[in-house]
């Protein structure tokens, strides 16, 4: 049963499509991926969602209420994390919760018992009395997210979660969001990180100028680019002219420029192998390793834009 509907969401600024006419239908229980650069408009998309912005065109319904038209009733079964930190410095963690428990009508017996469960869900149990300008930036993004969680939302909007995380705070994060799915709360999520929305997410949207250019798992989308293997070659600013080399050997369907190096996309991973490093040779470029992987999210994105996700 979808629990969230847009049919033909717009959103101009200035003259410009910021969001243009996305159609998205999101299950009850799904954890659902906006992915896409910096820019193509998952946040505007977000923000319409959650009523922060009215829609320019189009409509859209939250477990059935309409989010232009009643909007009371939508962020009564929404919790939002966004990128800024929407705390109040000078109260204490428990105090924060207890203040938007309030906002949300939540009782106070209840209250009580949901503020000691989110701080141990978040890790900040320890820290319950302590005012939030002693917090570490990763700590005010988990109490962020339990702030976002203490009505019991039935759909939870997070928009870049992992933004400015460490690889270790990253991978607590997800365990941490995958549980959230687990109790039952549906989850739209945006990144630009591949890697995120391929381990978290059922299906993804990929996202870019406004528009959704696709649809569907991770697994699929990955499939859609064919029987490819990817070579990751390590190496210090490859120059053009190994790439314009890797591109006249048979089997190579497309080098992408990545920040360590290069990945070549093959159908023949294994035969391929010595002739890239024959080419890296001629071309006198010293390969500091090579990794035969398979496709990434980033991939598939490259083939539906000609562009990598950082351009």
């Amino acid at each position: 049963m979808s629990i969230v509907e847009t049919r033909n969401l717009s959103k101009i600024f200035d003259g410009r499509k910021a969001v243009n006419n996305v159609n998205l239908t999101i299950e009850e229980g799904e954890l659902f991926g906006l992915l896409g650069p910096n820019g193509a408009g998952k946040t505007t998309t977000v923000a319409m969602l959650s009523t922060i912005l009215p829609p320019s065109n189009g409509d859209a319904k939250i477990d059935g209420y309409d989010i232009a038209h009643q909007p009371k009733q939508v962020r009564q079964i929404i919790g939002v994390v966004t990128q800024e930190f929407g705390l109040y410095e000078d109260l204490t963690a428990a105090e924060n919760l207890s203040y938007f428990g309030k906002l949300h009508g939540v009782e106070s017996k209840k209250l009580h018992q949901q503020i000691n469960r989110l701080l141990r869900l978040v890790q900040l149990k320890d820290r319950a009395n302590d005012r939030i300008k002693t917090f570490s930036d990763g700590m005010k993004r988990r109490l962020n997210l339990a702030v976002a969680l203490v009505h019991r939302p039935k759909v939870l909007f997070l928009d870049e979660p992992t933004t400015g995380f460490d690889p270790q705070a990253r991978l607590v994060a997800w365990k941490l969001i995958k549980k959230l799915q687990a109790d039952g709360i549906t989850i739209l999520l945006t990144t630009h990180h591949m890697d995120e929305a391929d381990y978290l997410c059922d299906r993804v949207a990929i996202m870019d100028k406004g528009k959704i250019i696709a649809i569907d798992s991770p697994d699929k989308l990955k499939h859609s680019l064919g029987e490819l293997e990817a070579i990751e070659i390590k190496t210090i600013k490859p120059p053009q002219k190994l790439v314009k080399k890797l591109l006249k050997l048979r089997s190579v369907k497309k080098v992408i420029h990545t920040s360590e190096g290069l990945r070549v996309l093959t159908p023949m991973a294994d035969t391929v192998l010595s002739q890239v490093v024959k080419s890296a040779m001629d071309a006198g470029v010293r390969i500091d390793s090579l990794n035969v992987t398979q496709p990434t999210l980033e991939d598939v994105f490259i083939k539906l834009t000609g562009r990598t996700l950082r351009d």
